[in-house]
């Protein structure tokens, strides 16, 4: 990757039920790594949050955790990457601080939180706050409802189909990748 430096990773704190997510995970680490890319994620040893993290870490690659106080606790750090630990004070200082310190944003598979975190980064884009690549890894069709639902507010007229455009979604981590190094957006003006 030519331009990226970091990414910021939003993914589930649990693995599901399907293998593919956890192999999707392994897979994510591994490519970060490769493509020396800093991952900067949630700061859990849970998951895929966990999966990834610990895979980019044992590699040799370089991982940011950005814990809330709330959960900064021993049974919830990952703690191969505790020295590279940014604990901040609340949940949205935390999600500021990651934001702050990523060239782009991905969401695998995972829940509330999850769905939360993309979709604010992608409510940033819309409103101009950033122009940074957001993606989707749609391992296993698991964003297919979302896109299916983000394509149903734009028809009924409220999402603009250059915001959809610029949503980048991908079934293949390494093609995700390259097409957030490729990224580039202009929007217009939302609140117009």
């Amino acid at each position: 990757m030519k331009r990226i430096k970091s990414l910021a990773l939003f993914c589930g704190s649990s693995e599901g039920i399907d293998i593919r997510y956890r192999k999707a995970a392994e897979e994510m680490g591994d490519l970060f790594y490769h493509h020396q890319v800093t991952m900067v994620y949630g700061g859990g040893n849970r998951g895929l949050m966990g999966i990834a993290a610990e895979r980019l870490y044992t590699n040799g690659g370089r991982v940011i955790g950005v814990l809330p106080e709330v959960l900064d606790r021993s049974d919830v750090r990952l703690r191969t990457v505790e020295e590279r630990l940014i604990i901040a004070p609340t949940m949205h200082e935390r999600k500021a601080r990651m934001y702050e310190l990523s060239d782009g944003f991905i969401a695998m598979p995972g829940g509330v939180g999850t769905f939360e975190e993309i979709l604010e980064v992608f409510t940033w884009l819309q409103l101009g706050l950033h122009s940074k690549a957001v993606a989707l890894l749609n391992t296993a069709g698991f964003y297919e409802p979302l896109v299916a639902f983000l394509h149903h507010a734009h028809e009924q007229g409220f999402i603009k189909a250059e915001l959809l455009d610029a949503l980048i979604i991908e079934e293949e981590p390494a093609r995700l990748l390259e097409r957030i190094d490729a990224f580039s957006v202009q929007l217009g003006d939302k609140l117009s």
